[in-house]
């Protein structure tokens, strides 16, 4: 067995920490948990409490949360490079977390059909949702990946935003979009990450 356990289900947010881990190049088993029973199963919620995936245990340190699961390989395994020099990270933690935090709600909210009013802006944490499609615009716009030059942790994170938004209808089309996706789904770990997840899916029969 490999140092590094990842828990997941292929019709998940699992799939981003996979493309994560094809990123970084570690070897890592895989434990695939279905929602109506594993994922709620005591030796699973032992490992996260909130019985959902996906999970990453490696050394015996557990890491939940997508954007910390990409954040923490990028460290762990620094040979990958896909974390800026430490006094380089400013962009790189700004976007990571805005999309854990602003575009996540904001998504999340636009699935279920809640409209934020102009008086409730101040009260939610992303203001409205046009506000952060427009900054997550502006993110990519005239640079190839969110903190500069270079791939990075957080083009992971907020690369997947961006492609199951416009896979699931909602992200609104922009040509700045367009250009940061074809330039993603290029990468060999994607591919990878997504070949493993669909034959996961298929043996499952999900």
């Amino acid at each position: 067995m490999s140092e590094l356990t990842f828990y997941t289900n292929p019709r998940s947010r699992g799939r981003i920490a996979r493309w994560m881990l094809e990123e970084v190049g570690a070897e890592y088993d895989t434990v695939m948990l279905d929602y109506a029973t594993a994922m709620k199963s005591d030796d699973y919620r032992a490992i996260n409490p909130m019985a959902k995936v996906p999970a990453i245990v490696h050394r015996g340190r557990t890491v939940t949360e997508c954007a910390a699961i990409c954040a923490y390989l990028a460290d762990a395994f620094p040979d990958a490079g896909l974390a800026p020099a430490t006094d380089d990270r400013a962009d790189y933690y700004r976007w990571l977390f805005f999309a854990a935090g602003p575009l996540e709600a904001a998504a999340t909210e636009r699935a279920r059909g809640i409209v934020v009013t102009p008086e409730q802006s101040r009260m939610v944490g992303y203001g409205s949702f046009d506000t952060v499609i427009d900054a997550l615009e502006q993110a990519v716009a005239g640079r190839d990946y969110i903190a500069g030059d270079r791939f990075t942790a957080a083009d992971v994170y907020v690369g997947s935003h961006i492609l199951w938004g416009s896979q699931f209808g909602w992200l609104p089309q922009r040509d700045a979009f367009d250009a940061y996706k074809a330039r993603l789904v290029e990468r060999p770990a994607y591919i990878r990450g997504a070949e493993k997840d669909d034959a996961l899916m298929a043996q499952a029969g999900a």
